[in-house]
């Protein structure tokens, strides 16, 4: 296993890993853009409301994108394992 291999698969980990959290940060990230606002528009600065919806965001998150990132994790993990002599030899 030469330099370029392992680079290679630590750049597709990498993005593996950014496309199966864009969901939840994404989500979490729109959710606390909406709790700010709602929060400048009437002046309430408490600052654990965010906490709530945020967690909330990416609990649903989690359930509605759940199936995908599993299968996006696994189609990974099997192609690493599946060149894994390739590597090797």
């Amino acid at each position: 296993m030469n330099q370029v291999q392992v680079l290679d698969i630590g750049r597709e980990a990498l993005l593996t890993v950014m496309k199966v959290t864009a969901p939840m940060l994404g989500l979490g990230m729109a959710a606390g853009l909406t709790i700010s606002i709602f929060q400048a528009t009437t002046q309430i600065q408490e600052q654990t409301l965010t906490f709530v919806p945020k967690i909330l965001a990416v609990l649903a998150s989690i359930i509605v994108f759940g199936p995908w990132m599993l299968s996006t994790l696994m189609e990974f993990i099997t192609n690493l394992f599946t060149s894994i002599p390739q590597y090797v030899g």
